[in-house]
């Protein structure tokens, strides 16, 4: 490639501090120069409507279609995405070509030492579905209260009052250098996907998805797509509260999930070990747990 190669991403600032990880990876991969790979800050949908939960006006897409966009139109040549805003199923001109090592999968509260101890009807930002179910089925007294804007707006909103706490993803704090930042709750499930940034690349774009796939990071890659497909099989849309983990050892994966009425009242959990590759597991703990699940809960999802 004879001219920079163009990096898309969302012009927050954590989206950036991701697209320069990516360029690092990139640099360090190919004994590349500073010169050789451009940041191209791109607008969404989602960053402009913050005054919504996004499942209201379009769900995860708001967070990619502009960046889909440049990427099919060739603007630029890779997209870097954070994983959990990530539609599960993609257009077919896409292919996430690669991912980096995954960061702490864990959400940290801000504003208290713990969910047990915030105070008896204690309101909680956030505009997750899949965190407002999970904290309400252990506190069904707390109000949650919609937050939305980057990481740093919601802290200033935590600080100003408009909520007693909030929930925010410990991978996002680090990679901000705000990893000292509340404390981490590991006895909830995160979101699938959570911690990890993918690289997109067109498809039939061999030359950018050789020279992406080189920084892929094995491990993190096939517990996402676990985590992806059970998603795939739940079939649900961005206001059906689901959580996921895989994690990967000796050639198997150990897939654990819930998924939650939005009112918290409800809680199916199930796990599956099986070996990697296998695609057909993380379908079958999709069923297995919309088949436990009751019907006001299984209606959340097209199961």
């Amino acid at each position: 490639m004879n001219r920079p190669l163009r990096i898309g991403t969302r012009g927050s600032p954590l989206a950036l501090a991701q697209a320069g990880m990516v360029a690092a990876a990139l640099r360090a991969a190919h004994n590349w120069g500073e010169e050789r790979v451009e940041i191209v800050p791109i607008t969404t949908t989602g960053d402009v409507i913050q005054d919504r939960p996004l499942a209201d006006v379009g769900g995860k897409g708001l967070w990619t279609k502009e960046l889909d966009r440049c990427l099919m139109e060739g603007r630029t040549d890779i997209s870097v995405h954070s994983m959990k805003d990530v539609e599960t199923i993609r257009p077919p001109e896409l292919i996430v070509a690669a991912m980096l090592p995954r960061a702490d999968v864990c959400d940290r509260l801000i504003g208290a030492e713990s969910i047990e101890v915030l105070p008896k009807d204690a309101r909680v930002g956030t505009s997750s579905p899949r965190r407002a179910a999970q904290l309400l089925y252990r506190r069904p007294d707390l109000e949650i209260v919609t937050f939305r804007g980057n990481v740093q707006t919601r802290l200033a909103k935590v600080k100003a009052g408009e909520a007693d706490a909030t929930l925010l993803a410990a991978a996002g704090l680090e990679r901000l250098g705000l990893d000292d930042v509340g404390q981490l709750i590991r006895d909830m499930l995160p979101a699938p996907a959570q911690g990890a940034v993918g690289i997109e690349v067109r498809a039939g774009a061999e030359e950018v998805t050789a020279l992406v796939e080189a920084i892929d990071h094995g491990a993190t890659h096939v517990c996402v797509s676990a985590e992806r497909r059970l998603l795939e099989g739940l079939g649900g849309t961005c206001r059906s509260p689901v959580a996921a983990l895989a994690t990967g050892k000796d050639g198997r994966i150990r897939l654990r999930a819930e998924i939650l009425r939005e009112d918290g009242s409800e809680c199916v959990q199930a796990e599956n070990d099986f070996a990697e590759g296998d695609e057909a597991a993380p379908l079958d703990l999709a069923k297995q747990l919309l088949n436990q699940a009751s019907p006001a809960l299984r209606a959340l999802f097209n199961g």
